[in-house]
């Protein structure tokens, strides 16, 4: 089965990042046959949603871990700026 073809991605974050990467070097290239470039899209967008997705669950467990000690959930921003400031 070809690599693109996977219904989920369950490769890391950073190993679909860095194929998602390599995927948009070859198409900017734009010496590819179009079928061999439709391929690549179509593994570019399952990577992206994958990302997408594994980025949506890193953030709800930033909610978790936000929790407040009265039990309700106030979720907050993560903000790379907030954490680079300290």
């Amino acid at each position: 089965m070809p690599q693109g073809s996977q219904a989920e991605r369950r490769d890391s974050f950073e190993k679909n990042l860095e194929r998602l990467e390599a995927i948009v070097s070859q198409l900017e290239a734009a010496d590819l046959p179009l079928e061999k470039a439709l391929q690549l899209y179509e593994e570019g967008m399952q990577l992206s949603a994958a990302c997408q997705k594994q980025l949506d669950e890193a953030e709800g467990r930033v909610e978790i871990l936000k929790k407040r000690a009265s039990g309700k959930m106030e979720a907050e921003p993560f903000s790379v700026e907030d954490e680079n400031a300290k």
